[in-house]
């Protein structure tokens, strides 16, 4: 991801969105109807993802369900085309390297045989028996965002201690 601005609080809460096992492989800024936030594309699906103070929103593309991805650029920023389920869903104000990445692998698993994973159910994680979610789960997770480069080393070790604390 080459810029970072206006999407720290969706990248601090992306873990909450992830399924079970989601490897997050890519990751990129950009507009989805009327809010700015990230696009994510895991093993599993491309996904929008806004989580403002005000208004959430999630929106979800398998990769087994879109049928073609598209890349416009412009001169400063580009826009992800993505068809799906007989829709069309269009995010602008992307980044161009990261924008033309994200539809380049999508569309390598779409010529590849859409994904190697097998489908996933289409609900978050399961929690333990108190209710919340597996902290050796969220530790790996958090452990793949850094190293995606998505957190800095110190938003790492503050996250793990606060997932460590809870064991």
């Amino acid at each position: 991801m080459s810029s970072k601005v206006g999407s720290r609080r969706e990248i601090k809460k992306l873990p909450e969105y992830l399924w079970e096992g989601e490897r997050v492989d890519l990751i990129t800024s950009g507009t989805y109807g009327s809010g700015t936030g990230i696009v994510v594309l895991t093993d599993r699906r491309l996904f929008f993802l806004k989580d403002g103070v005000m208004s959430k929103t999630s929106e979800d593309f398998p990769l087994s369900k879109i049928s073609s991805v598209q890349w416009s650029s412009g001169m400063l920023m580009g826009k992800i085309i993505v068809f799906a389920s007989g829709n069309k869903a269009e995010i602008v104000n992307v980044q161009k390297t990261d924008g033309k990445a994200i539809t380049d692998a999508v569309r390598a698993r779409l010529t590849n045989g859409v994904q190697s994973s097998p489908v996933p159910d289409q609900t978050p994680s399961p929690t333990g028996a108190e209710g919340k979610p597996d902290v050796y789960e969220q530790l790996a997770k958090l452990g793949e965002l850094r190293n995606a480069g998505v957190l800095t080393d110190e938003e790492f070790e503050t996250k793990k201690a606060e997932l460590l604390s809870r064991i």
